[in-house]
């Protein structure tokens, strides 16, 4: 999925360049970016192991076996000696974005934080953890949806004032979620809604290939894809807006002044990345009433300080990033299905295209 210029937010990316049989990626010019090489076997059997030091004992323990070598920690200074490096951590230090790097294996499924750092090694292999989160953000999307369906915080404000009122309720089922971002979290968002009577729409990055923009395509979780740039008519006839964008050069302030204007009385709620929103915009699509209301689990500045004025944007409620909270079981399950498939020669899944970003 891709995004928009970080001014208005309403600019489709140049379709990239595809190269027949080469993995797709592409350079800021539109020029191929190859995919770093898979460890060859002996360089991996020499590799440091390096962990993260806020990684958990147990999950270190795990790492150990699954590599069958001992861990040492990931500092600024890498240890003494030319050996490979295999990391598993949130942040790569600048000392250790040199050749020695091997593979970084990702704690979290977000990588931003990992390219924010500098220049990605272009011979280093990056793996992220996606584990349950899918289904964690699908839940925590479906329990707000739910929630306002049913009037909860009108009731909850009601309580408050001992005050008794009937209150309306309104059915999931039949409405249309317009959901950005078709990858794993996307679709396991797509897939619940689905099962839940939701009308499914997924946004997805302007194909390359295959069929034409405005045709329906199939991709599981979804009753209907689209492309990035066709998407203004479906905004205006969505009750629900779901972002599950990760954040790159091009889906900062993704959702701007432009895409706001199309929204006609939906609910946004955003489990991917802050900074892919414009809050300027949307204070101002929420005061104007063109969105109804925002769940905010995410946002461009994180913790927000109690003065943030992002507390006080109406009908508005925000949660600490915890919607998809990463557990030391998805690290190990995750880092094992990668182990096995570099180790019999074949291209782990959770592999992150480092010229896209994610």
């Amino acid at each position: 999925m891709t995004g928009e210029s970080r001014e208005t937010g309403n600019t489709e990316p140049v379709p990239p360049i595809s190269v027949p049989g080469q993995p797709y990626s592409t350079l800021a010019c539109g020029l191929p970016f190859p995919p770093p090489p898979l460890p060859a076997p002996d360089a991996l059997a020499k590799a440091r192991l390096l962990v993260a030091p806020s990684l958990a004992g147990g999950l270190v323990r795990e790492l150990e076996r699954i590599t069958g070598r001992g861990a040492e920690p990931l500092e600024d200074v890498p240890p003494p000696s030319d050996a490979p490096l295999l990391c598993v951590g949130e942040t790569l230090p600048d000392a250790l974005r040199t050749g020695r790097l091997l593979w970084y294996h990702s704690v979290n499924a977000g990588t931003d934080p990992l390219f924010a750092g500098g220049p990605w090694p272009e011979s280093a292999l990056l793996t992220r953890t996606v584990g349950r989160m899918g289904d964690r953000m699908a839940q925590y999307v479906l329990a707000w949806m739910l929630a306002e369906c049913q009037s909860v915080p009108e009731f909850t404000e009601r309580h408050a004032r001992a005050h008794w009122e009937r209150l309306p309720s309104e059915l999931v089922a039949g409405q249309t979620a317009l959901i950005y971002g078709t990858g794993r979290i996307g679709a396991a968002v797509g897939r619940l809604l689905g099962a839940c009577g939701v009308r499914t729409v997924g946004v997805a990055r302007t194909t390359r290939s295959g069929p034409a923009p405005g045709v329906a395509r199939v991709v599981p979780g979804f009753d209907r894809v689209i492309g990035a740039a066709e998407d203004t008519e479906v905004l205006g006839g969505a009750r629900w807006v779901i972002s599950t964008l990760p954040l790159t050069g091009a889906t900062e302030g993704f959702f701007g002044e432009a895409r706001f204007a199309a929204v006609r009385g939906a609910t946004f709620v955003n489990v991917g990345r802050g900074a892919t929103v414009d809050m300027g915009a949307l204070e101002t699509a929420l005061r104007d009433g063109r969105v109804r209301r925002a769940v905010l689990d995410v946002l461009p500045e994180e913790p927000a300080a109690p003065d943030d004025p992002v507390w006080k944007l109406p009908r508005t409620v925000i949660t600490s990033h915890s919607s998809g909270i990463t557990t030391d079981e998805d690290v190990s399950v995750d880092f094992a299905a990668c182990w096995e498939a570099v180790t019999a020669g074949r291209r782990p899944e959770l592999t992150v295209d480092v010229g896209r970003g994610y």
